[in-house]
């Protein structure tokens, strides 16, 4: 049919040209290379690695950790949870392997930038711990002491913490506790409020006195007053209560 062009017959002038070899053309550059013999066009190399290093092809040389490098890093993360004291990141690089050295050079550079402050952390320790948990002096100093801050920085921090706060707090406690009691007189509510504080770290002194008023201003509200006697609490063992709890307080310094 005129116009129509007719197929080649792969013979003769209208043979179809020969294929390329993977021998024929530049590996960098050809297409039927490419396709036939190498990757498919469009695809992407991928590097080898190995089990030991990954992402490092095989045969590089491994690049030396930085120990002061690695130091840091362990000590931003550790940061990066909570607060920590110098004693305490101290302790997470001496466990991860870090030299006493190393670790020495480290700690003193964030002191010296504010990073690490232990007398900031015992401040914002007593705050926190005292409102939220109504720890009491004591028990706030053996906390810090247990996180390795200095005698001196426990006790700065523990003088912005006065006795009438404490009380105050002391107090609160109590009356909080005592909502959750049935009215009435009852020795064993008033030794279990004692232990309470005493736990918390409060003076023996003031726990007993704080009890005792909290008890005696509540019978006075409930209908049942004219049952309850504030004086029978003294003849309930409350001087031996005393002697008992102070002679702890002494104990627990002691051993401190």
């Amino acid at each position: 049919m005129a116009g129509r062009r007719r197929g080649r017959t792969g013979r003769g002038w209208d043979a179809a040209p020969p294929r390329a070899r993977q021998s024929d053309e530049d590996p960098s550059t050809g297409s039927a290379w490419r396709q036939r013999g190498g990757l498919r066009a469009g695809a992407t190399t991928q590097r080898r690695t190995d089990g030991n290093n990954p992402g490092v092809a095989d045969g590089a040389p491994e690049k030396p950790v930085d120990p002061a490098e690695r130091a840091r890093e362990i000590c931003l993360r550790q940061l990066a949870v909570r607060p920590r004291t110098r004693a305490e990141l101290a302790v997470a690089l001496r466990k991860n392997g870090i030299s006493a050295e190393v670790a020495a050079e480290v700690l003193e550079r964030y002191g010296e930038v504010g990073i690490i402050d232990d007398m900031a952390f015992a401040q914002a320790w007593v705050t926190s711990r005292h409102h939220g948990r109504g720890l009491a002096r004591k028990a706030l100093a053996g906390e810090l002491r247990r996180k390795g801050v200095d005698v001196d920085a426990v006790g700065a921090a523990l003088d912005e913490l006065d006795p009438e706060t404490e009380a105050q707090t002391a107090r609160a406690l109590v009356e909080r506790k005592l909502r959750t009691e049935q009215p009435g007189k009852s020795e064993a509510l008033f030794r279990r409020l004692v232990g309470v504080l005493a736990r918390k770290g409060y003076p023996a002194g003031l726990a007993i006195r704080v009890v005792k008023e909290a008890i005696a201003e509540r019978a006075e509200s409930e209908s049942d007053a004219a049952g309850f006697d504030a004086a029978d609490f003294d003849a309930a063992g409350l001087d031996a209560d005393l002697l008992e709890l102070e002679a702890a307080d002494a104990e627990a310094h002691d051993t401190d």
